[in-house]
């Protein structure tokens, strides 16, 4: 008994000893065993400092901040919870760094958030990412990462947000992500991702947001998204993906941005089809192979700030589209619009007057050009080129005193120039005019388009002498006014244009 007591008094002194010299996890003879919570501060600042070993090139000296100096509770994006006193978050964004990931970044095994976006890490996303159990977001966005996505990642069950965008990975998206019932926002866009879209994301049903935009994927979109309820962000811009869409897609009633741009999706609209995206800001098909009508029910969704239908094989009329009055790009450009009925601009056009944007180039549209439209005073870019357009040029398009690009060409205008136009001295990416059957003077009020860079004014009739103060606009880099009936001498003042990369003054009356 008497032994005993000794013994337990020099374990004691033991202890005690240890805890004033803080020699964390250290084992004396296995008497001296660390508790959990010191053995895990010591995996996690192993763990850091494997991490910082693969990092190859630190320009703002951030990784100096990781030594055994300080507590690493205090080095630069590191973050711990102060239950466990272990690192439950690593925030390195924006920081310039290169290297690749250390596959002891799965030791962090209270980690709930990493943090890598905007560097420059490469090579692989190691397998051991699949053991942080309790991670809820992973954003390694805008880096140069290869490689396929780990197919154990779907053990990170806590996920909330994954997102790799704009990195270099390539292969197919592993269907084992499925698994991940928690997750809210999943982003893959700007990689090399081939395949086919899985159908297993309609059972993700709390995804809010997917985009895997720019990328190899090819077959169709599966039926199943239309499922996913709580869809509020989809895009598959950029792909190879074809055949029809399903219906089911028009009716997600929370979504608020819908782009399945550049791909080659087929199917046919229907004037009278209901789509149902009453929450919907963002609309896009652009550059498809869909053909049929602009749906009118596309007129309820009075939130839509962009629509874009440009490059596909519409026809038929142009709704009036009145209702989006928070419009602010229209993209119907490169279509068959009109075709078969010579439809022409809505009149009511002039009541979107947030839009900056109007493009309906490369259609069938005919009549006349609406007076309303002087009434988008906060246009900043009008294509109307390439259709059947009649009639004069407005003299209301003077009252768009932010037009940066103005193209008229290729439709069948007559009349003369409107000064209005000229005086227009936010003009300055270019002013097409050409191929019209425009008549008169090249008005004095050109030596407003100070800010100009292309005038374009060719192959119409267009008469009298070369204005002298068109010498002004110095900023003009191309100049066509071929294929005219101007006469008289070339301006001596045109010297002024020293920018001038282009001029065309062939087939006309010049002596």
């Amino acid at each position: 008994m008497e032994a005993s007591n000794v013994f337990f008094l020099v374990f004691v002194e033991v202890m005690v000893l240890l805890s004033c010299f803080n020699l964390h996890g250290f084992n004396l003879l296995g008497l001296a065993t660390a508790t959990p919570v010191v053995r895990g501060n010591g995996t996690d600042q192993h763990a850091l400092l494997q991490f910082k070993t693969k990092v190859t090139g630190d320009p703002l000296k951030i990784m100096e901040s990781w030594n055994i100096s300080i507590h690493f509770f205090q080095w630069h994006g590191v973050t711990y919870g102060r239950k466990h006193q272990r690192v439950t978050k690593l925030d390195l964004q924006f920081l310039k760094l290169s290297g690749s990931l250390s596959p002891y970044i799965g030791n962090l095994s209270f980690l709930r958030g990493l943090n890598l976006a905007d560097n420059s890490f490469y090579n692989q996303i190691p397998q051991e990412i699949g053991r942080l159990r309790r991670l809820e977001t992973l954003q390694l966005t805008n880096n140069s990462i290869r490689g396929e996505i780990p197919s154990n990642l779907s053990a990170c069950s806590k996920l909330t947000l994954v997102n790799m965008r704009s990195n270099q990975l390539a292969g197919e998206i592993p269907a084992s992500l499925g698994l991940l019932s928690n997750l809210k926002s999943l982003n893959f866009a700007n990689n090399s991702l081939k395949g086919s879209i899985p159908p297993f994301f309609g059972n993700l049903s709390s995804l809010e947001e997917l985009s895997l935009a720019i990328n190899g994927l090819s077959g169709t979109i599966p039926e199943a998204l239309g499922q996913l309820t709580n869809l509020s962000l989809f895009s598959i811009y950029g792909n190879a993906i074809s055949g029809n869409f399903p219906m089911s897609i028009f009716n997600l009633s929370k979504i608020r941005s819908f782009n399945i741009g550049a791909n080659k999706i087929q199917g046919t609209f229907h004037s009278d089809l209901g789509i149902t995206m009453p929450s919907i800001e963002f609309f896009s098909v652009v550059g498809n192979q869909i053909s049929g009508q602009i749906p009118i029910s596309i007129s309820n969704a009075s939130n839509l700030n962009v629509l874009l239908f440009n490059d596909n094989r519409l026809s038929g009329n142009v709704p009036s589209l009145e209702k989006l009055d928070k419009l602010v790009n229209l993209g119907l450009g490169k279509n068959h619009l009109g075709h078969g009925k010579e439809g022409p601009i809505p009149f009511e056009i002039g009541r979107l007057q947030k839009l900056n944007i109007f493009f309906a180039y490369t259609n069938f549209l005919s009549g006349t050009i609406p007076n309303s439209i002087g009434n988008l005073t906060m246009l900043i870019k009008l294509a109307l080129d390439e259709n059947n357009l009649q009639g004069s040029i407005p003299i209301s398009l003077g009252n768009c005193q932010n037009l940066l690009l103005l193209d008229l060409s290729n439709n069948n205008l007559s009349g003369s120039i409107p000064r209005e136009v000229l005086r227009l001295q936010s003009l300055s990416i270019w002013l097409d005019l050409s191929s019209n059957y425009l008549t008169g003077e090249l008005p004095g009020e050109v030596e407003k388009l100070k800010n100009l860079g292309r005038f374009y004014c060719s192959q119409n009739r267009l008469s009298g002498l070369l204005p002298r103060n068109l010498g002004s606009c110095v900023s003009l880099e191309t100049l066509s006014l071929d294929d005219n009936l101007f006469e008289g001498p070339i301006p001596s003042s045109w010297s002024s244009l020293r920018g001038l990369v282009q001029l065309d003054l062939s087939d006309n009356n010049l002596s």
